[in-house]
């Protein structure tokens, strides 16, 4: 007999989908029974400047996303989703499977932090503005060499893995890292339409996760509802044309 899981309360920024959007993913594919406390609360965004400022008892989280279970506190997202995953499911209970899941979360977290970095490669503090002739830099070595890398990578796990008979990145069944990376995925569409346009056909297994994962009964009717926010200038994967290669020209016909 199932026991009933308690409620989950994700504290993570209003208004962009951010980090939290990893935790929110695997929370709405598990059906759980969570609340967005800063979105959803009455002083939820009070409540959770509590937690960061140490005025709350438990763990004393650096920055959000955290959650709350019951009485633990739990932060950083890679730990985030990695905490969660075995209470619904969403991860294979075997430890040598899970310890890969974690590797791949730590690494579509390095990506993440790279994806971040190509608008605000010099200060989080400072406007992106002020740090544009950086970020034009950054951000064409990032579409050069680092996307196609980790996309490299994500095809090759998931060959690695069809060869033992699996579809997905990690056992026989879809796991939270399938759920980032389709959010990783996701977010470079919107930021880098231009630079992934002639990347996907290089990476026909990572296209076909998105398309799988996007197809889930839960994700589809999340990502149709209000609860899903839109991408912004204010998220990770933020969309500035100068940042994006510039679109193909088609070969004029003579």
């Amino acid at each position: 007999m199932k026991t009933r899981q308690p409620k989950v309360e994700l504290y993570y920024w209003p208004g962009i989908q951010g980090r939290g959007e990893f935790v929110r993913l695997l929370l709405e594919e598990a059906g759980a029974n969570y609340v967005d406390v800063a979105r959803e609360s009455k002083n939820g965004l009070a409540t959770m400047m509590r937690f960061l400022e140490g005025k709350e008892r438990g763990a004393l989280p650096f920055a959000p996303p955290f959650v709350r279970v019951g009485k633990l506190i739990v932060s950083q997202t890679a730990h985030v989703v990695a905490f969660l995953a075995p209470r619904f499911g969403l991860v294979p209970r075997d430890q040598g499977l899970q310890a890969e899941a974690c590797q791949i979360q730590l690494t579509l977290a390095d990506f993440v932090g790279e994806v971040h970095d190509t608008h605000h490669p010099i200060a989080g503090s400072l406007y992106y503005e002020d740090q544009k002739a950086a970020a034009k830099r950054r951000a064409r070595e990032f579409v050069k060499e680092r996307m196609p890398k980790y996309l490299g990578w994500l095809e090759k796990v998931l060959l690695r893995n069809r060869k033992s008979g699996g579809r997905w990145l990690v056992g026989a069944d879809r796991t939270y890292v399938d759920l980032s990376a389709f959010q990783v995925i996701a977010g470079l569409h919107y930021a880098f339409p231009n630079a992934m346009a002639p990347l996907e056909p290089k990476i026909p297994l990572v296209r076909a996760l998105y398309d799988r994962v996007a197809a889930r009964p839960r994700i589809a009717a999340y990502l149709a509802s209000k609860r899903r926010q839109p991408f912004n200038q204010m998220g990770i994967f933020r969309h500035y044309r100068e940042l994006d290669a510039p679109a193909r020209r088609r070969a004029r016909k003579r």
